[in-house]
């Protein structure tokens, strides 16, 4: 049975077949929204239709009998619901009045408006507000790190600029001490040549004296005589 032959089979149970069509069309839609959002579509008694997510993985070419890599994929799956299995093995028998697959009580179906899509957008919204809040923690991390960072910088040019104030204290105070050095030893030896002067003079003076005492000496022999 393809879909043309599905619309009519339910033509006349739908008041037509133009909104038999309109249903058949609406309800593959809904199916294949959901299940492409990720979505499980389940209809008690009939089957679930979800997404299937395959890791890649390697295959053979039927033909050739070649390895082949199958890139990673999404496929839809239908599982078959119970009362679908018992009727179709033959353990149940259809009804001939009534539809093979009756009405599920409200709250069962999923898709559209239903429980499990309301489950579904919770579980994004928690991931959506985790993943926010690890990128906060991720931004306020790297702060901290550059802030850190900086700080380091800062402490590292202080502790240079001191040394090198340091540095150029000792150089200063080496200059000054080797000034002072020179101007004791420019004393010194001042000092020093000065001496050797009065040293000859202290003994040119006694020669004077003993001269003096020669002539007075002379003077009274020539007295006496």
């Amino acid at each position: 049975m393809n879909k043309a032959q599905l619309v009519e089979a339910i033509a006349d149970k739908v008041g037509g077949r133009q909104q038999a069509a309109d249903a058949v069309d609406a309800v593959l839609d809904a199916v294949v929204r959901a299940v492409v959002s990720g979505d499980r579509v389940s209809v008690t008694g009939f089957g679930s239709f979800e997404k299937v997510d395959r890791p890649a993985r390697y295959a053979r070419n039927p033909q050739t009998g070649e390895r082949v890599r199958v890139k990673k994929t999404s496929v839809p799956r239908f599982r078959a619901g119970q009362g679908f299995k018992d009727l179709v093995s033959g353990s149940k028998k259809l009804p001939k009045n009534d539809v093979a697959v009756k009405k599920a009580p409200k709250g069962s179906l999923s898709g559209g408006a239903s429980a499990t899509v309301k489950k579904a957008a919770a579980k994004k919204a928690t991931t959506a507000k985790k993943a926010a809040a690890k990128k906060t923690t991720a931004k306020k991390t790297v702060a901290k790190k550059a802030t850190t960072a900086k700080k380091a910088t800062a402490k590292k040019t202080t502790a240079k600029k001191a040394a090198k104030t340091a540095t150029a204290k000792k150089t200063t105070a080496k200059k000054t001490a080797k000034a002072a050095t020179a101007k004791k030893t420019t004393a010194k030896k001042a000092a020093a040549k000065k001496a050797p002067a009065k040293k000859a003079t202290a003994k040119k003076a006694p020669a004077k004296k003993s001269t003096a005492r020669k002539t007075t000496a002379k003077k009274a022999t020539a007295r006496k005589k």
